[in-house]
């Protein structure tokens, strides 16, 4: 199964592609670390926006994204581009989307700790978030 780990952040996407396969994970090589939606007031961007990343997924042939979850009220709150982000992701057809919470990340993560250091993984510090939902996701 390939996972895309996503973290939202103001009117981008930082992702992560992670594999699951007999029991190792693999970080494929990417072209894009990120995605960014430029003006979101405007309709023909945000297709083009879903559209870009639903060619992504075909082209990688992803099965599964895994966003982060962004609290909707409160200090830490998403703000409404982000939400409209997390929309267009979850409406694009042919693969699955769930939203993994903080909590439910960090259980993940205490019960079953990572196999290798972050900085081991030849990832881009900004993607850490990205990996962890995905790996929090792909880890049973």
């Amino acid at each position: 199964m390939r996972t895309c780990g996503i973290e939202i952040k103001g009117s981008e996407t930082i992702i992560c592609l992670m594999t699951l396969k007999d029991g190792l994970f693999e970080l494929p090589d990417c072209r894009q670390n990120r995605f960014a939606l430029s003006k979101d007031q405007d309709q023909q961007q945000m297709r083009h926006f879903q559209f870009t990343f639903a060619k992504f997924i075909e082209d990688y042939q992803i099965t599964q994204l895994v966003i982060k979850e962004r609290p909707q009220k409160g200090k830490f709150a998403g703000g409404a581009v982000g939400f409209k982000i997390e929309t267009a992701l979850q409406l694009i057809a042919g693969c699955e989307c769930s939203i993994i919470s903080a909590t439910q990340l960090k259980e993940k993560i205490k019960r079953y700790p990572l196999p290798v250091d972050f900085r081991d993984t030849g990832l881009k510090v900004f993607q850490e978030t990205a990996f962890l939902a995905g790996y929090a996701f792909l880890a049973k």
